[in-house]
């Protein structure tokens, strides 16, 4: 039986805790944001710090096994590049729809998030199924915020 490798656990943990505090930070509950009409099915607040709690540790699980399974130094830096990609995705949704307050332009984006999101079911899924499968909630939760981005963009437009 292999021995987990300290480093790269750490390393995985680390960079889904980070992208997971400056999304946080980025992600603003003010006077604008509760004024948003939502629509009648969107998750209650306290929701969604659990389930991205969840997800991220399930993303970080996910690229390290992807990663252990890259067999060469090229495919495990495509890993951390799609990975990297996506967290960039990430944040930029939170910016558009909660800094910038344009979710209009935030839905836009979040098209090309759920299509990187796609792109690392894929490619993790060469290298380890599990490594797939620990994205599927990830894919599951960001369709629904895509959803609920719509319907805000929908019930609130136009933005700017």
């Amino acid at each position: 039986m292999k021995k987990p490798a300290l480093l790269p656990i750490s390393l995985a943990a680390g960079v889904a805790l980070a992208v997971a505090i400056m999304g946080g930070t980025i992600t603003v509950l003010d006077d604008w944001y509760y004024s948003l009409a939502q629509p009648y099915w969107a998750p209650p607040d306290f929701a969604f710090a659990i389930v991205w709690t969840i997800v991220f540790a399930l993303i970080a699980i996910s690229g390290l096994l992807a990663w252990e399974n890259s067999g060469n130094r090229r495919t495990a830096e495509t890993v951390i590049g799609l990975f990297a990609i996506n967290g960039f995705l990430n944040l930029g949704w939170s910016f558009l729809f909660f800094r910038m307050q344009r979710p209009d332009w935030a839905f836009y984006e979040v098209i090309i998030f759920l299509l990187s999101i796609m792109v690392l079911i894929v490619y993790c899924g060469r290298l380890s199924r599990t490594s797939a499968v620990l994205l599927l909630p990830y894919l599951a939760w960001v369709s629904i915020a895509a959803a609920l981005n719509y319907e805000v963009t929908r019930l609130n437009g136009p933005f700017g």
